[in-house]
């Protein structure tokens, strides 16, 4: 039970914004669709607000989704659309090479690789206005001088750059001056204790914002052995999901959220604390698991499956995109809802900012729309999203350089270049009709086809987008459109981490 605060006069709300990572819309309880993950946590949090059902990342892969969330800007506009800011170079702005491989028909763009500190930040705009704040766990938007730091936070824990945790979940870790307190432990259970010792020290007199942007459930693959036990005696090989190991994780993610609701409520703050729940993209479906079976016996698997949805991280399709989301904002969401308004991650920032009355800042072009109506349980048409992502994954369920809008239930895919004679090639799907995006509509209604780019061609201009080129090396008798959509090799295995179980 909440009990109630003391000293405080805070008549702000605070902001808890817990991002997972690489988790996908049915890894969770929320939508009915696992039978092995166990998510009572994120169940206990949708009892206290309302849970979308069509929520979607920015992007299929984490950074750019991330850099939505802090600025309310699509990747076209920002220019991040791949995670590459944990590499040396420093590109501020996209660019797209003079040519590709002969076997393509477009030419990847390059991203930006680091989020610019010339931008106005939610925690820059927080923190102006008299909260503190912390980062918690992945960031993943560029090291020193892009950090959280230069970002608005006063705190950035453990202060690490890369695209996972480092090195493994269980300890020993590799962060260079981030070490574990004991044997074996959990990076999302120690991430958990600094954000709860954090909440502590706050004088709750003044409002707070918290990043908790968890390392759950990204590669690499590992996790505590007494929940990897747990779950091989629940495997069911029929299931689709049935990697021990992912459901540890998702386990350690579902433990984490819990531990911070625990301590909002032993504070007294739960009536005037805001959290959002959201994943940074789809579920993971092109590496691959060691595992071993109840019986002893080893196999390998994917780590999740995302059906009914099609596809997953890093693929344009629903998988990569539909994400689980839980928003509670007391006085304004109602305590286990459920909405089917379509938003979409750049939408926080002015649905943020608006409720705490922040201004909005000029000179800042903003993508997303306040969705403060859906929040209070209304319908709310949101108008259409923009996901672009213009290179080539090779993985299961991969296109070329892409881009889709989803404009109430249709959703067209346009892939640069592809078609005949270099023209664009289009998907269109009905996602109240074919959830699962088989039946590609193109061809039957081209003046939707044409009304839907027409969206897609407009906002690209707007945000003055570095666009995919037609490759002028492309070779004919080197194409193989037969191999779009297939991972060569197999699963991507790595070995998996080993720990001292003694």
């Amino acid at each position: 039970m909440a009990t109630k605060a003391q000293n405080t006069n805070n008549n702000k709300m605070n902001i808890v914004f817990i991002l997972a990572d690489d988790l996908g819309w049915a890894d969770v309880t929320l939508y009915g669709k696992t039978k092995l993950y166990e998510t009572p946590n994120l169940e206990r949090l949708a009892a206290r607000g309302v849970t979308f059902s069509r929520a979607y990342a920015a992007s299929p892969l984490c950074s750019p989704t991330r850099a939505s969330i802090l600025t309310g800007q699509t990747p076209a506009r920002t220019g991040i659309t791949s995670p590459a800011a944990h590499q040396p170079k420093v590109q501020l702005k996209a660019s797209v090479p003079q040519k590709a491989a002969p076997n393509f028909k477009s030419v990847a763009c390059k991203p930006v690789t680091r989020l610019d500190t010339l931008l106005p930040t939610l925690g820059k705009l927080l923190k102006a206005d008299g909260y503190n704040t912390a980062h918690f766990g992945k960031w993943h938007l560029g090291r020193e001088p892009y950090t959280p730091i230069q970002h608005g936070f006063d705190e950035d824990i453990p202060h690490w750059p890369g695209p996972g945790p480092a090195g493994s979940f269980v300890a020993p870790w590799k962060y260079p001056k981030f070490k574990a307190k004991y044997k074996n432990e959990h990076i999302e259970d120690r991430m958990a204790d600094e954000a709860v010792n954090w909440l502590r020290s706050q004088d709750l007199s003044k409002p707070f914002f918290m990043n908790y942007w968890q390392f759950s459930v990204h590669a690499p693959f590992d996790a505590k052995e007494s929940l990897i036990k747990y779950y091989q005696s629940k495997i069911d090989f029929t299931d689709l999901q049935h990697s021990p190991t992912y459901a540890a994780m998702v386990h350690s993610l579902d433990q984490a959220v819990g531990r911070l609701l625990d301590e909002i409520d032993r504070l007294g703050i739960s009536d005037n604390t805001a959290i959002v729940f959201f994943s940074d993209n789809g579920g993971n479906m092109y590496n691959g698991i060691r595992e071993t079976s109840q019986s002893g016996e080893e196999f390998i698997t994917e780590p999740t499956s995302n059906r009914p949805l099609r596809g997953g991280k890093a693929t344009i399709y629903e998988g990569g995109t539909r994400v689980p989301c839980v928003i509670v904002w007391p006085k304004l969401t109602k305590p286990g809802s459920r909405s089917d308004v379509m938003i979409q991650s750049t939408d926080f920032y002015p649905t943020i900012l608006n409720q705490l009355g922040i201004a909005l800042p000029i000179k800042h072009k903003i993508d997303g729309v306040d969705i403060t109506k859906a929040l209070k349980g209304d319908t709310q048409d949101r108008g259409p999203i923009i996901t672009y992502f213009p290179h080539n994954p090779k993985i299961p369920n991969w296109l070329p350089p892409s881009v889709s809008v989803h404009d109430e239930n249709w959703k067209l895919i346009r892939v640069f270049n592809n078609g005949k004679d270099f023209a664009h090639q289009y998907f269109l799907y009905n996602l109240r009709q074919d959830i699962g995006e088989v039946h590609n509509l193109a061809g039957k209604y081209p003046e939707k086809v044409k009304q839907l780019d027409a969206i897609i061609e407009a906002h690209l201009k707007d945000a003055n987008a570095v666009l995919p080129i037609i490759n002028p090396a492309f070779d004919p008798e080197k194409y193989h459109p037969e191999d779009i959509g297939i991972q060569k090799g197999g699963l991507r295995v790595a070995k998996r981490v080993e720990h001292n179980k003694k």
